[in-house]
Protein backbone atom coordinates (compact mmCIF):
# COMPACT_ATOMS: atom_id res chain seq x y z
CA UNK A 1 0.00 0.00 0.00
CA UNK A 2 1.54 3.43 -1.00
CA UNK A 3 0.31 6.55 0.91
CA UNK A 4 0.03 9.76 -0.84
CA UNK A 5 -0.96 12.72 0.48
CA UNK A 6 -2.11 15.63 -1.59
CA UNK A 7 -0.92 19.82 -0.45
CA UNK A 8 -4.15 21.99 -2.45
CA UNK A 9 -6.00 18.48 -3.35
CA UNK A 10 -9.29 20.68 -4.33
CA UNK A 11 -7.77 22.27 -7.73
CA UNK A 12 -9.41 21.03 -10.58
CA UNK A 13 -6.18 18.81 -12.18
CA UNK A 14 -5.33 17.65 -8.61
CA UNK A 15 -8.53 16.22 -7.32
CA UNK A 16 -9.00 14.40 -10.47
CA UNK A 17 -5.32 13.16 -10.27
CA UNK A 18 -6.54 12.45 -6.94
CA UNK A 19 -9.66 10.57 -7.76
CA UNK A 20 -7.39 8.52 -10.69
CA UNK A 21 -5.24 7.08 -8.00
CA UNK A 22 -7.75 6.40 -5.18
CA UNK A 23 -9.39 4.02 -8.04
CA UNK A 24 -5.95 1.92 -7.90
CA UNK A 25 -5.96 -0.20 -4.82
CA UNK A 26 -2.23 0.32 -4.14
CA UNK A 27 -2.41 3.77 -2.80
CA UNK A 28 -4.28 4.71 -0.27
CA UNK A 29 -4.99 9.31 -0.29
CA UNK A 30 -5.67 11.83 1.30
CA UNK A 31 -5.40 15.68 1.13
CA UNK A 32 -6.21 18.76 2.21
CA UNK A 33 -7.23 22.01 1.06
CA UNK A 34 -8.31 25.38 2.75
CA UNK A 35 -11.11 25.81 0.93
CA UNK A 36 -13.23 23.32 -1.56
CA UNK A 37 -15.62 24.52 -4.32
CA UNK A 38 -18.05 22.39 -6.87
CA UNK A 39 -17.46 19.91 -8.46
CA UNK A 40 -14.44 18.95 -6.91
CA UNK A 41 -16.18 18.98 -3.40
CA UNK A 42 -19.12 16.94 -4.14
CA UNK A 43 -16.64 14.45 -6.29
CA UNK A 44 -13.99 13.91 -3.73
CA UNK A 45 -17.06 13.70 -0.84
CA UNK A 46 -18.61 10.98 -3.09
CA UNK A 47 -15.33 8.42 -3.09
CA UNK A 48 -14.92 9.15 1.06
CA UNK A 49 -11.94 11.60 0.27
CA UNK A 50 -12.70 15.08 1.73
CA UNK A 51 -11.19 15.47 4.76
CA UNK A 52 -13.20 16.22 7.30
CA UNK A 53 -12.72 20.27 8.09
CA UNK A 54 -10.73 22.43 5.84
CA UNK A 55 -7.44 24.07 6.08
CA UNK A 56 -4.10 22.62 6.82
CA UNK A 57 -2.95 20.12 9.15
CA UNK A 58 0.97 19.46 9.53
CA UNK A 59 -0.14 16.02 11.31
CA UNK A 60 -1.33 14.44 8.68
CA UNK A 61 2.13 14.38 7.14
CA UNK A 62 3.46 11.27 9.05
CA UNK A 63 7.01 9.56 7.87
CA UNK A 64 5.33 6.28 6.22
CA UNK A 65 3.67 8.83 3.32
CA UNK A 66 5.30 7.42 0.15
CA UNK A 67 4.57 10.63 -1.82
CA UNK A 68 3.70 14.17 -1.23
CA UNK A 69 2.01 15.77 -4.31
CA UNK A 70 1.84 19.96 -3.93
CA UNK A 71 -0.32 22.37 -6.25
CA UNK A 72 -0.24 25.37 -7.37
CA UNK A 73 -2.68 26.80 -4.87
CA UNK A 74 -0.54 25.72 -2.02
CA UNK A 75 2.45 28.66 -1.25
CA UNK A 76 5.73 28.10 0.31
CA UNK A 77 5.74 28.22 3.65
CA UNK A 78 2.22 25.80 3.86
CA UNK A 79 2.64 24.19 7.17
CA UNK A 80 2.37 20.65 5.72
CA UNK A 81 4.77 21.31 3.02
CA UNK A 82 7.58 22.64 5.80
CA UNK A 83 6.70 19.35 7.42
CA UNK A 84 7.27 17.40 4.79
CA UNK A 85 10.29 18.42 3.92
CA UNK A 86 11.13 18.17 7.67
CA UNK A 87 10.67 14.58 7.38
CA UNK A 88 12.47 14.58 3.95
CA UNK A 89 9.56 13.33 2.08
CA UNK A 90 9.46 12.95 -1.53
CA UNK A 91 7.03 15.92 -2.66
CA UNK A 92 6.16 16.23 -6.61
CA UNK A 93 4.38 18.92 -8.37
CA UNK A 94 1.21 17.55 -10.54
CA UNK A 95 2.97 17.44 -13.71
CA UNK A 96 5.88 15.60 -12.20
CA UNK A 97 3.98 12.77 -10.68
CA UNK A 98 2.45 12.12 -13.90
CA UNK A 99 5.84 11.99 -15.61
CA UNK A 100 7.35 9.15 -13.16
CA UNK A 101 4.04 7.29 -13.75
CA UNK A 102 4.32 7.13 -17.47
CA UNK A 103 8.40 6.92 -18.24
CA UNK A 104 8.10 3.81 -19.97
CA UNK A 105 5.29 4.85 -22.10
CA UNK A 106 4.60 6.92 -25.13
CA UNK A 107 4.07 10.41 -24.11
CA UNK A 108 2.56 12.81 -26.10
CA UNK A 109 1.99 16.12 -25.08
CA UNK A 110 -0.23 18.93 -26.23
CA UNK A 111 1.06 22.06 -25.72
CA UNK A 112 0.14 26.21 -27.11
CA UNK A 113 -1.08 29.20 -25.67
CA UNK A 114 -4.98 27.94 -27.36
CA UNK A 115 -6.52 25.04 -28.56
CA UNK A 116 -4.64 22.47 -26.67
CA UNK A 117 -7.55 21.45 -24.18
CA UNK A 118 -9.76 20.67 -27.89
CA UNK A 119 -6.63 18.92 -29.57
CA UNK A 120 -5.86 16.93 -26.74
CA UNK A 121 -9.46 16.11 -26.00
CA UNK A 122 -9.74 15.50 -30.17
CA UNK A 123 -7.30 12.81 -29.40
CA UNK A 124 -8.30 11.11 -26.19
CA UNK A 125 -12.17 10.68 -27.99
CA UNK A 126 -10.41 8.88 -31.31
CA UNK A 127 -8.41 7.14 -28.67
CA UNK A 128 -11.40 5.80 -26.72
CA UNK A 129 -13.85 5.34 -29.38
CA UNK A 130 -11.14 2.69 -31.06
CA UNK A 131 -10.38 0.95 -27.31
CA UNK A 132 -7.37 2.23 -27.27
CA UNK A 133 -6.05 2.63 -23.43
CA UNK A 134 -4.34 5.75 -22.81
CA UNK A 135 -2.95 7.08 -19.67
CA UNK A 136 -4.22 10.89 -19.78
CA UNK A 137 -4.37 14.47 -18.41
CA UNK A 138 -6.62 17.29 -20.10
CA UNK A 139 -7.88 20.21 -18.62
CA UNK A 140 -11.64 19.68 -19.74
CA UNK A 141 -14.70 16.83 -19.21
CA UNK A 142 -14.97 14.85 -22.69
CA UNK A 143 -18.14 12.96 -23.47
CA UNK A 144 -16.99 9.48 -22.66
CA UNK A 145 -14.76 10.28 -19.83
CA UNK A 146 -15.46 9.86 -15.87
CA UNK A 147 -12.08 11.95 -14.71
CA UNK A 148 -9.80 14.79 -16.29
CA UNK A 149 -6.69 12.80 -15.31
CA UNK A 150 -6.24 8.48 -16.23
CA UNK A 151 -3.61 6.26 -14.96
CA UNK A 152 -3.28 2.80 -15.76
CA UNK A 153 -0.05 0.25 -15.18
CA UNK A 154 -1.25 -1.83 -18.67
CA UNK A 155 -1.83 1.44 -20.85
CA UNK A 156 1.38 2.34 -23.61
CA UNK A 157 0.29 5.96 -24.39
CA UNK A 158 0.48 8.40 -22.31
CA UNK A 159 -1.42 11.64 -23.56
CA UNK A 160 -1.23 15.19 -21.77
CA UNK A 161 -2.30 19.05 -22.04
CA UNK A 162 0.75 20.75 -21.41
CA UNK A 163 0.03 23.72 -19.50
CA UNK A 164 2.50 26.58 -19.52
CA UNK A 165 2.22 27.91 -16.16
CA UNK A 166 4.34 26.73 -13.41
CA UNK A 167 4.27 23.56 -11.88
CA UNK A 168 4.57 24.40 -7.94
CA UNK A 169 5.01 27.08 -5.64
CA UNK A 170 8.58 25.14 -5.48
CA UNK A 171 9.30 24.23 -8.40
CA UNK A 172 8.96 27.30 -10.88
CA UNK A 173 9.25 25.69 -14.08
CA UNK A 174 6.25 24.92 -16.26
CA UNK A 175 4.20 22.29 -16.44
CA UNK A 176 5.14 21.48 -19.88
CA UNK A 177 8.76 21.30 -19.39
CA UNK A 178 8.23 17.89 -17.52
CA UNK A 179 6.92 15.67 -19.41
CA UNK A 180 9.49 15.09 -22.17
CA UNK A 181 7.23 13.94 -24.96
CA UNK A 182 7.76 11.45 -27.30
CA UNK A 183 5.54 13.28 -29.40
CA UNK A 184 4.76 17.11 -29.17
CA UNK A 185 2.11 19.36 -30.43
CA UNK A 186 1.97 23.30 -30.63
CA UNK A 187 -1.11 24.57 -31.64
CA UNK A 188 0.18 28.40 -31.46
CA UNK A 189 2.13 31.35 -29.40
CA UNK A 190 0.20 34.45 -27.80
CA UNK A 191 1.40 36.04 -24.81
CA UNK A 192 -0.17 34.56 -21.78
CA UNK A 193 0.58 35.19 -17.97
CA UNK A 194 2.38 38.08 -17.86
CA UNK A 195 2.89 37.68 -14.16
CA UNK A 196 5.23 34.73 -14.99
CA UNK A 197 6.57 35.83 -18.40
CA UNK A 198 7.02 39.20 -18.37
CA UNK A 199 8.27 39.73 -21.74
CA UNK A 200 6.31 38.18 -25.37
CA UNK A 201 10.45 36.48 -25.55
CA UNK A 202 10.44 35.21 -22.28
CA UNK A 203 7.11 34.01 -22.86
CA UNK A 204 8.11 32.16 -26.66
CA UNK A 205 11.15 30.96 -25.04
CA UNK A 206 9.63 28.32 -23.16
CA UNK A 207 8.44 26.92 -25.84
CA UNK A 208 11.50 26.39 -27.36
CA UNK A 209 12.58 24.62 -24.37
CA UNK A 210 9.42 22.39 -24.52
CA UNK A 211 10.94 21.54 -28.06
CA UNK A 212 14.63 20.72 -26.68
CA UNK A 213 13.21 18.37 -24.23
CA UNK A 214 11.30 16.01 -26.60
CA UNK A 215 13.20 12.78 -26.01
CA UNK A 216 16.03 11.43 -28.63
CA UNK A 217 14.33 10.74 -32.53
CA UNK A 218 11.22 12.64 -31.09
CA UNK A 219 8.27 14.33 -33.21
CA UNK A 220 7.19 17.94 -33.46
CA UNK A 221 3.93 18.74 -34.99
CA UNK A 222 3.40 22.24 -35.27
CA UNK A 223 0.61 25.17 -36.54
CA UNK A 224 2.65 26.79 -39.30
CA UNK A 225 0.11 29.94 -39.31
CA UNK A 226 2.35 30.84 -36.52
CA UNK A 227 5.92 32.80 -37.49
CA UNK A 228 7.52 31.84 -33.97
CA UNK A 229 6.52 28.62 -34.18
CA UNK A 230 8.20 28.89 -37.45
CA UNK A 231 10.93 30.00 -36.18
CA UNK A 232 11.12 27.41 -33.37
CA UNK A 233 10.74 24.63 -36.20
CA UNK A 234 13.83 26.02 -37.77
CA UNK A 235 16.00 25.32 -34.75
CA UNK A 236 14.82 22.32 -33.82
CA UNK A 237 17.25 19.59 -33.39
CA UNK A 238 18.56 17.65 -35.99
CA UNK A 239 16.92 14.41 -34.55
CA UNK A 240 13.15 15.19 -33.99
CA UNK A 241 10.90 14.86 -36.85
CA UNK A 242 8.82 18.08 -37.62
CA UNK A 243 5.67 18.22 -39.10
CA UNK A 244 3.50 21.50 -39.83
CA UNK A 245 -0.29 21.26 -39.98
CA UNK A 246 -2.65 24.19 -41.06
CA UNK A 247 -6.60 24.69 -41.82
CA UNK A 248 -7.77 21.53 -44.02
CA UNK A 249 -10.13 21.78 -46.76
CA UNK A 250 -13.76 22.97 -45.60
CA UNK A 251 -16.93 23.95 -46.24
CA UNK A 252 -19.98 25.26 -44.42
CA UNK A 253 -23.67 24.10 -45.33
CA UNK A 254 -26.86 24.96 -43.62
CA UNK A 255 -24.96 25.59 -40.34
CA UNK A 256 -23.00 22.31 -40.93
CA UNK A 257 -19.11 22.31 -41.30
CA UNK A 258 -17.61 19.23 -43.50
CA UNK A 259 -14.29 18.58 -43.72
CA UNK A 260 -12.64 17.20 -46.55
CA UNK A 261 -11.15 13.61 -46.86
CA UNK A 262 -9.77 12.54 -50.46
CA UNK A 263 -12.96 13.14 -52.52
CA UNK A 264 -15.64 12.88 -49.64
CA UNK A 265 -16.81 15.91 -47.61
CA UNK A 266 -17.59 14.23 -43.94
CA UNK A 267 -20.21 16.13 -41.45
CA UNK A 268 -18.46 17.34 -37.75
CA UNK A 269 -20.20 18.25 -34.79
CA UNK A 270 -17.71 21.25 -34.67
CA UNK A 271 -17.15 24.31 -36.31
CA UNK A 272 -14.50 27.43 -36.80
CA UNK A 273 -11.37 27.72 -38.24
CA UNK A 274 -9.56 27.07 -34.94
CA UNK A 275 -11.09 24.08 -33.99
CA UNK A 276 -10.50 22.18 -37.84
CA UNK A 277 -7.02 23.26 -36.95
CA UNK A 278 -6.56 21.59 -33.93
CA UNK A 279 -8.98 18.33 -35.62
CA UNK A 280 -6.03 18.44 -38.30
CA UNK A 281 -2.85 18.48 -35.06
CA UNK A 282 -4.84 15.60 -33.30
CA UNK A 283 -5.15 13.54 -36.96
CA UNK A 284 -1.04 13.52 -37.03
CA UNK A 285 -0.99 12.98 -33.85
CA UNK A 286 -3.06 9.65 -34.28
CA UNK A 287 -1.45 8.80 -37.76
CA UNK A 288 1.72 9.00 -35.86
CA UNK A 289 0.73 6.45 -33.48
CA UNK A 290 -0.95 4.01 -36.28
CA UNK A 291 -4.30 5.07 -36.55
CA UNK A 292 -5.38 5.54 -39.98
CA UNK A 293 -7.69 8.78 -41.57
CA UNK A 294 -10.32 6.98 -42.09
CA UNK A 295 -10.70 5.22 -39.01
CA UNK A 296 -9.92 8.92 -37.58
CA UNK A 297 -12.30 10.66 -39.68
CA UNK A 298 -15.30 8.00 -38.99
CA UNK A 299 -14.76 8.66 -35.04
CA UNK A 300 -13.89 12.40 -34.89
CA UNK A 301 -17.63 13.11 -36.61
CA UNK A 302 -19.14 12.15 -33.38
CA UNK A 303 -17.08 14.53 -31.05
CA UNK A 304 -18.81 17.30 -30.11
CA UNK A 305 -16.33 19.40 -27.79
CA UNK A 306 -14.92 19.44 -24.56
CA UNK A 307 -16.93 21.49 -21.82
CA UNK A 308 -16.70 24.92 -21.76
CA UNK A 309 -14.81 24.65 -25.26
CA UNK A 310 -18.04 26.64 -27.98
CA UNK A 311 -20.22 24.14 -25.55
CA UNK A 312 -23.90 24.91 -26.87
CA UNK A 313 -25.83 25.68 -23.84
CA UNK A 314 -29.45 27.16 -24.66
CA UNK A 315 -31.13 26.65 -28.44
CA UNK A 316 -34.44 28.09 -29.69
CA UNK A 317 -35.77 27.93 -33.33
CA UNK A 318 -33.97 30.82 -34.02
CA UNK A 319 -31.27 31.54 -31.71
CA UNK A 320 -28.33 29.37 -30.20
CA UNK A 321 -26.20 30.20 -26.94
CA UNK A 322 -22.84 29.01 -26.15
CA UNK A 323 -20.24 29.48 -23.47
CA UNK A 324 -16.38 29.06 -24.10
CA UNK A 325 -13.41 29.68 -21.85
CA UNK A 326 -12.21 31.94 -24.40
CA UNK A 327 -10.54 35.05 -22.35
CA UNK A 328 -6.85 35.90 -23.72
CA UNK A 329 -7.22 37.90 -26.63
CA UNK A 330 -6.12 35.16 -29.13
CA UNK A 331 -8.69 32.77 -27.82
CA UNK A 332 -11.84 35.60 -28.03
CA UNK A 333 -10.99 36.58 -31.34
CA UNK A 334 -10.56 32.77 -33.04
CA UNK A 335 -14.13 32.23 -31.14
CA UNK A 336 -15.89 35.00 -32.59
CA UNK A 337 -14.40 34.46 -35.49
CA UNK A 338 -16.04 30.90 -35.96
CA UNK A 339 -19.43 31.88 -34.39
CA UNK A 340 -19.72 34.51 -36.94
CA UNK A 341 -18.74 32.57 -39.89
CA UNK A 342 -20.96 29.30 -38.82
CA UNK A 343 -24.10 31.81 -38.36
CA UNK A 344 -23.47 34.10 -41.23
CA UNK A 345 -26.83 35.28 -40.88
CA UNK A 346 -27.49 35.86 -37.38
CA UNK A 347 -26.56 38.60 -35.31
CA UNK A 348 -23.36 37.64 -32.76
CA UNK A 349 -23.94 39.27 -29.60
CA UNK A 350 -20.39 38.60 -27.90
CA UNK A 351 -20.19 39.31 -23.75
CA UNK A 352 -16.89 38.19 -22.24
CA UNK A 353 -15.01 38.37 -18.77
CA UNK A 354 -11.83 39.90 -17.90
CA UNK A 355 -11.25 37.37 -14.91
CA UNK A 356 -7.42 36.18 -15.14
CA UNK A 357 -4.81 38.28 -13.68
CA UNK A 358 -3.39 39.04 -17.07
CA UNK A 359 -6.35 39.85 -18.69
CA UNK A 360 -6.37 42.09 -15.76
CA UNK A 361 -3.48 44.04 -15.84
CA UNK A 362 -3.40 47.18 -17.11
CA UNK A 363 -0.43 47.03 -19.16
CA UNK A 364 -1.90 43.71 -20.77
CA UNK A 365 -4.88 44.95 -22.13
CA UNK A 366 -3.78 47.09 -25.31
CA UNK A 367 -3.38 43.16 -26.29
CA UNK A 368 -7.09 42.71 -26.70
CA UNK A 369 -7.54 45.27 -29.81
CA UNK A 370 -9.67 44.31 -32.70
CA UNK A 371 -10.81 41.03 -30.37
CA UNK A 372 -14.10 41.81 -30.55
CA UNK A 373 -14.12 43.45 -33.91
CA UNK A 374 -16.41 41.34 -35.98
CA UNK A 375 -19.27 40.82 -33.18
CA UNK A 376 -22.03 42.78 -33.98
CA UNK A 377 -22.95 43.40 -30.33
CA UNK A 378 -19.87 43.52 -27.85
CA UNK A 379 -20.28 43.44 -23.96
CA UNK A 380 -16.91 43.50 -22.14
CA UNK A 381 -17.29 42.72 -17.91
CA UNK A 382 -14.78 42.58 -14.74
CA UNK A 383 -15.09 42.95 -11.45
CA UNK A 384 -13.22 45.95 -9.27
CA UNK A 385 -13.22 43.16 -6.41
CA UNK A 386 -11.17 40.70 -8.59
CA UNK A 387 -8.58 43.41 -9.27
CA UNK A 388 -8.33 44.74 -5.70
CA UNK A 389 -8.15 40.82 -4.43
CA UNK A 390 -5.32 39.96 -6.91
CA UNK A 391 -3.78 43.41 -5.88
CA UNK A 392 -3.39 44.76 -9.24
CA UNK A 393 -3.68 48.24 -10.29
CA UNK A 394 -7.12 49.87 -10.86
CA UNK A 395 -8.17 49.97 -14.43
CA UNK A 396 -11.33 52.24 -15.28
CA UNK A 397 -14.19 50.81 -17.65
CA UNK A 398 -13.10 53.74 -20.33
CA UNK A 399 -9.28 52.17 -20.43
CA UNK A 400 -10.97 48.74 -20.83
CA UNK A 401 -12.99 50.57 -23.75
CA UNK A 402 -9.81 52.43 -25.17
CA UNK A 403 -7.80 49.17 -25.21
CA UNK A 404 -10.35 46.52 -26.98
CA UNK A 405 -10.24 49.88 -29.99
CA UNK A 406 -14.00 49.50 -30.82
CA UNK A 407 -16.71 51.88 -30.57
CA UNK A 408 -19.19 48.98 -30.25
CA UNK A 409 -17.90 47.28 -26.82
CA UNK A 410 -19.45 48.46 -23.73
CA UNK A 411 -17.92 47.94 -20.70
CA UNK A 412 -19.50 47.20 -17.09
CA UNK A 413 -18.48 46.88 -13.75
CA UNK A 414 -21.82 45.75 -12.06
CA UNK A 415 -22.51 41.93 -13.06
CA UNK A 416 -26.25 42.85 -12.24
CA UNK A 417 -26.08 45.83 -14.80
CA UNK A 418 -24.91 43.37 -17.28
CA UNK A 419 -27.91 40.76 -16.40
CA UNK A 420 -30.26 43.30 -16.53
CA UNK A 421 -29.04 44.94 -20.26
CA UNK A 422 -28.79 40.93 -21.40
CA UNK A 423 -32.53 40.86 -20.14
CA UNK A 424 -33.45 44.11 -22.42
CA UNK A 425 -32.08 42.53 -25.81
CA UNK A 426 -34.03 40.83 -28.41
CA UNK A 427 -32.62 37.13 -29.06
CA UNK A 428 -34.78 36.74 -32.04
CA UNK A 429 -32.17 34.81 -35.24
CA UNK A 430 -29.40 35.61 -33.00
CA UNK A 431 -25.95 33.56 -31.47
CA UNK A 432 -24.86 34.44 -27.96
CA UNK A 433 -21.78 33.86 -26.98
CA UNK A 434 -20.60 34.16 -23.21
CA UNK A 435 -17.17 34.08 -22.80
CA UNK A 436 -15.13 33.63 -19.31
CA UNK A 437 -12.76 32.01 -17.65
CA UNK A 438 -15.39 32.75 -14.40
CA UNK A 439 -18.46 33.02 -13.91
CA UNK A 440 -19.31 36.69 -14.49
CA UNK A 441 -19.39 36.88 -10.61
CA UNK A 442 -21.92 34.19 -9.72
CA UNK A 443 -23.75 33.96 -12.90
CA UNK A 444 -25.15 29.97 -13.71
CA UNK A 445 -24.82 30.43 -17.46
CA UNK A 446 -26.16 27.16 -19.12
CA UNK A 447 -29.70 28.66 -16.95
CA UNK A 448 -29.45 32.36 -17.73
CA UNK A 449 -28.87 31.64 -20.98
CA UNK A 450 -31.92 29.61 -21.64
CA UNK A 451 -33.69 32.17 -19.39
CA UNK A 452 -32.74 34.78 -21.89
CA UNK A 453 -33.68 33.05 -25.31
CA UNK A 454 -36.81 31.29 -24.15
CA UNK A 455 -38.53 34.40 -22.37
Amino acid sequence: MRKIHFIAMGGAAMHNLALAMNANPIYQVTGSDDEFFEPSRSRLAAKGLLPEKEGWDPEKITPDLHAVIVGMHATKDNPELIRAKELGLKIYSFPEYLYECTRSKTRVVIGGSHGKTTTTAMILFVLNQLGIETNYMVGAQIEGFENMVHLSPTARIAVFEGDEYLASPIDPRPKFHLYKPHIAVLTGIAWDHINVFPTFENYVSQFKTFTDLIEPQGRLIYFDGDENLNKINDSARKDIVTTPYNTPEHKVENGITYIKHKQEYIPLKIFGEHNLQNLNAARIVCHTLGISDEKFYKAISQFTGATNRLERVAETATSVAYKDFAHSPSKLKATIHAVKEQYKEKEVIACMELHTFSSLRADFLPQYAHCMDEADVAYVYYNPKVIEHKRLQEIKPEDVKNAFECDKVKVFTDSELLQAELKNRNYDNCVLLMMSSGNFSGVNIKDFTNELLNK
